[in-house]
């Protein structure tokens, strides 16, 4: 059959494009081969494929929704900021350059020429591509440079269904505004409506919904109902939903809120276990059961912010107490010394790092070591022991190369000599079911509790989970027509 394709916008940021795309993805998947696409992402939380190529996390769970192996053609632009409005460019999951707003829209030509290639090889392998656009579909200053959103549109001509979120208030003005602000030629394709997260009574939006379809001409497919998601996070906004949440658990795990945090979605699969508390730099860190220091798009400016701010200290008063993690930047931020040759910082100096592992980084050339990795479990320390020898799984996505004499995973990683303080350069290392349980069940036992492992929903059931409710509540014939099959 000919490919056919469906451009899902959105009103704003955060209105839930990513969970539509992964839903639609899992449900069409189930009788035609089906990929994700997004023409530019901006995000720090990105994920390696097979052949080694940095994408979006949101794309490679898009793909996996739909039983398709994530590729770099999937997310073709993937931009990372790294503070002072300069962000690394990454083409068809390599590395590019770093490169202000300024630079990188006079580039857009070429970025255009690569998405051109991506669909090109997306369409030869797959029967249904499932685009989303970012952030807002209606920045009308931006439509002489923008890819994703009007520059998909155009370049793709597919019929477009747009997103809004009502939790936000103010919901139709933004679907009718938007409407009226794009431009003719993209306006034309817009198909249809969804509402999200919804938490009153339907009948009383009822006549809301009737008045839009009549003032624009354009259905609505359906109302999804507010529903919290097993998925992981796109970006950084989703962290703000995580900052107030209730301490239901008996064990909590403080994460550190690095200014340039990335990859947080290492910790959400802990969040079923522990009650997680992100505390940014200028906040009391409490008294948690153990702490983390995530990923850093900048470990050495995130080091300067520490010290500055007197979090270091307050980290390293935990020392021999608890345990403390390190994933990837947070790693190279726990030990003795960080030589950076200008990479990092820009200039070529050497930085005093946290001291809490035997362990020296040096930055050297811009070069980035991305794999997908399985390790075993070396049996060191109170946490670790009793899985050693067993297996786990993640990817590395790093610049620096960290010499380390007590290697915790295989032939990666540092331990302490208590076992307490663990630093790895392996993402996803709390996806491993035996990890989790391992530092779960210490903290329960070190406060006198009871562990009791509950069911960590698989990523599989979640997608099945988020589909089916997708699927009760959107008009899914509407959309097969609006598609073409």
């Amino acid at each position: 059959m000919e490919t056919k394709s469906v451009l899902i916008l959105g009103t704003a940021s955060h209105v839930g494009k990513s969970s539509v795309v992964t839903a639609l993805c899992r449900i069409l998947s189930r009788k035609y081969r089906v990929a994700p696409f997004k023409a530019q992402n901006m995000s720090l939380n990105s994920w390696i494929t097979k052949d080694g190529k940095e994408i979006g996390i949101a794309q490679a769970i898009q793909a996996k929704a739909a039983g398709s192996e994530p590729t770099a053609d999937m997310n073709p632009v993937l931009l990372k900021p790294k503070g002072d409005f300069v962000s690394q460019v990454i083409l068809l999951g390599e590395p590019c350059s770093d490169k202000s707003a300024g630079q990188y829209y006079d580039s857009i030509s070429e970025m255009n020429a690569v998405l051109e290639v991506a669909l090109e090889r997306l369409s030869v392998e797959y029967d249904i591509i499932v685009m989303e656009g970012a952030g807002a579909a209606a920045e009308i200053n931006l439509y002489g440079r923008d890819i994703v959103n009007v520059g998909t549109a155009r370049l793709t001509q597919a019929p477009i269904i747009l997103v809004g979120d009502i939790e936000r208030g103010g919901v139709f003005s933004s679907l009718y505004g938007t409407v009226v602000l794009l431009p003719d030629d993209v306006r034309k394709n817009i198909k249809g409506f969804i509402i999200n997260k919804f938490r009153g009574d339907l009948e009383i939006l009822k006549p809301g919904l009737k008045q839009l379809e009549e003032m624009t001409g354009i259905p609505v497919l359906g109302v999804l109902p507010y529903f919290k998601l097993h998925i992981p996070s796109e970006d950084s906004v989703s962290l703000e939903d995580k900052k107030n949440s209730k301490n239901e658990k008996g064990i909590e795990i403080v994460v550190i809120r690095l200014p340039r945090i990335s990859n947080f979605t290492d910790f959400e699969p802990l969040e079923e276990l522990a009650h997680i508390r992100y505390v940014n730099l200028y906040e009391e860190i409490g008294t948690p059961d153990a702490i983390i220091i995530p990923g850093t798009k900048n470990t050495v400016n995130d080091l300067i912010d520490l010290n500055a701010s007197g979090m270091a200290e307050k980290i390293k008063a935990f020392k021999g107490k608890i345990p403390i993690f390190g994933i990837c930047g947070g790693y190279q931020i726990m030990g003795k010394t960080i030589f950076d040759s200008g990479v990092e910082n820009g200039i070529e100096a050497e930085f005093k790092g946290l001291g809490l592992l035997d362990v020296v980084t040096k930055f050297g050339p811009y070069k980035k070591k991305m794999i997908q990795v399985t390790k075993k479990v070396n049996p060191c320390g109170p946490i670790l022991t009793p899985i050693g020898g067993e297996e786990i799984k993640g990817y590395e996505i790093h610049m620096g190369i960290t010499d380390s004499f007590c290697n915790v995973f295989g032939d990666e990683g540092a331990i302490d000599e208590e076992g307490l303080v663990i630093g790895t350069y392996i993402h996803g290392l709390f996806e491993n079911k035996n990890i989790r349980d391992a530092l779960v069940k210490y903290l329960h036992k070190i406060k006198g509790l009871e562990f009791m492992p509950e069911e960590v929903m698989t990523e599989n059931d979640a997608y099945e989970e988020l589909a089916n409710f997708v699927e009760r509540n959107l008009d899914m014939k509407k959309i097969h027509k609006i598609i073409g099959i």
